[in-house]
């Protein structure tokens, strides 16, 4: 148990921190999502942090308040972007509090770092917001204090703060509609939690093999390719208007001797005044300035009153964006394919069938037209083939072909995932749109297919009398088969099904079925059809024990 963190220990975390975000950079970077991207963020806050790594790592004290200096100065001297510099400041903010610390300092010292952390970074935006990489800092620090009456060993206290932030860096596309419309979480908040899961990776033992942040933390309801995006998301954002064209960064060094701290908050007024996203920190000693705004020139000679500018940068958004379209457009593909259904087996089975993106539904769980229309406009293709894979989406599927700008929509009329898979397999990138539409509607047809579930009431139906829980069989449009077991019912199914043309019988099994029964199944059914090929394969689908395909 490790109850308290001494300034070696304290050095391996901020180390491990900046080691963890350098290694999953372009996972951060990959979502961000705003309008103009203000630089990348996962490359922002990393640069950021190995600045603060280099003026720590030249720091021959191992005291806390000499260290704690050097990577406050060293992420301020760094700071890259609005991340980067709100990532310097929630380091300002936990070193403000641990410098003053002697031989080490324990969870609850923490916590109030943490605090600290928050209230400065809050502190360095004219106008927080929420959604963003302040919003998971403060979820974390208000709960800090809470873990850590209840965990004094920092292992624990380190995995349930990271719960803690998963949690907040998931409700982040509901606080801010850009990420809920591209299907991403909080790129600075993602970066942040990498930094934290660095942190924990130091004192686990584990610093040597950081790996890969898991890709569950970012879960939002949208499968892998939601969260971790290309850049396609952002084909059919609603990019807006650029108030100001002009992003500005700099310094100001060597402050003239009249200058007050109250001159630093009046130069952040006026630049409010010509501008935003305005960022004003520092002392009297090193100002970081960041504007964005239509005079430049303005912002500027604002700071010559305080003293020198050094490291200007000034970026031309417009121009930002003009290629960001121009790149989008560029990349653009004649065709893409766009799946439908439940369970994650099923899912991999599409991706590795070519499909650009898979989204959830099925039954019980009917995706909308706005929810198709959504998922086609985050495809890079002129034209995209929907495989609804359910009788009861296929109306949602045509009507999103009114709800797409930019791009046209093929519904394939496919009722079941087995249609589907046949569906893609059709797919020829060399061939037209009209002969693959054809080729994929003469495949389904050759298709047959049924799903093994439960009756859930008392009925009679197709000349079958059930009752509550008796195991079902069933093709798109009746019962066909009944048991009291799921092997059997499966059974009696695929010879209901079955005809002389059919080849091939695979299983998909699902949610309640192993492996093993799944083998064991495949086995049987080998036994009584040898001229069939039988395999079997993961799907993970709710309410389905098996889905069952004939080719």
């Amino acid at each position: 148990m490790q109850k308290t963190i001494n300034s070696t220990e304290f050095r391996k975390m901020v180390a491990s921190g900046a080691r963890m975000l350098e290694i999953n950079r372009a996972k951060v970077d990959s979502l961000n999502v705003f309008p103009v991207p203000d630089g990348d963020t996962g490359t922002n806050m990393s640069l950021t942090l190995q600045s603060a790594v280099r003026e720590m790592n030249g720091c021959t004290s191992n005291r806390f308040q000499e260290i704690c200096d050097a990577v406050s100065k060293g992420a301020l001297r760094g700071a890259r972007g609005n991340s980067g510099v709100i990532s310097s400041q929630i380091f300002r903010g936990i070193c403000s509090v641990i410098r003053d610390v002697k031989d080490g300092f324990d969870t609850r010292t923490f916590a109030k770092a943490l605090e600290q952390g928050s209230k400065v970074a809050y502190g360095a935006v004219s106008i927080p917001k929420e959604g963003t990489i302040l919003t998971v800092v403060r979820l974390m620090a208000e709960s800090a204090g809470k873990l850590a009456g209840k965990h004094k060993d920092f292992i624990e206290f380190f995995n349930a703060l990271i719960a803690v932030g998963d949690e907040a860096l998931a409700k982040t596309p509901e606080l801010l509609p850009v990420l809920k419309k591209a299907g991403v979480v909080d790129s600075g908040g993602m970066g942040l939690m990498t930094i934290i899961r660095g942190f924990l990776s130091a004192l686990s033992g584990e610093d040597s093999d950081l790996g890969e942040i898991p890709t569950e933390a970012a879960a939002t309801g949208s499968s892998q390719d939601d969260v971790f995006g290309d850049n396609s998301d952002i084909v059919n954002l609603d990019l807006g208007e650029i108030e100001f064209a002009y992003c500005t960064e700099f310094f100001i060094i060597n402050i003239k001797p009249m200058t007050t701290l109250a001159d630093i908050v009046k130069l952040k007024e006026k630049l409010m005044n010509i501008g935003d996203s305005v960022i004003c920190i520092g002392d009297l000693e090193l100002i970081k300035v960041h504007v964005h705004t239509n005079t430049p020139g303005i912002a500027l000679s604002f700071a010559l009153e305080l003293g020198e500018l050094d490291r200007i940068k000034i970026e031309n958004m417009l121009e930002e964006n003009r290629a960001l379209k121009a790149k989008l457009e560029a990349e653009k593909k004649e065709m893409g394919m766009l799946a439908i259904c439940a369970g994650k087996g099923l899912e991999e089975i599409f991706k590795d069938l070519m499909c650009d993106r898979v989204i959830e539904g099925g039954q019980t769980m009917n995706p909308s037209a706005q929810d198709v229309a959504d998922a086609v406009q985050k495809i890079n293709a002129s034209n995209v083939f929907v495989f609804p894979n359910n009788s009861n989406v296929i109306l949602a599927a045509e009507q999103a072909k009114d709800l797409v700008t930019n791009r046209t929509i093929h519904v394939i009329p496919t009722k079941n995932v087995p249609q589907g898979f046949a569906a893609a397999l059709a797919f020829n990138p060399e061939a037209s749109v009209p002969e693959n539409k054809t080729n994929m509607t003469h495949a389904i047809d050759n298709v047959s297919a049924g799903q093994v579930t439960y009756a859930v009431r008392e009925t009679t139906m197709n000349g079958f009398k059930l009752k509550e829980g008796d195991i079902i069989g069933l093709d798109n449009k009746r019962i066909l088969a009944k048991s009291d077991n799921i092997e059997d019912t499966t059974v009696k199914l695929v010879k209901q099904l079955k005809n002389d043309e059919h080849e091939m019988i695979t299983l998909y099994y699902g949610d309640g079925v192993t492996e093993e029964d799944a083998a064991a199944l495949a086995e049987k059914l080998s036994a009584q059809y040898p001229d069939c090929d039988i395999d079997y394969h993961f799907g993970g689908q709710p309410v389905y024990y098996y889905v069952v395909s004939l080719e």
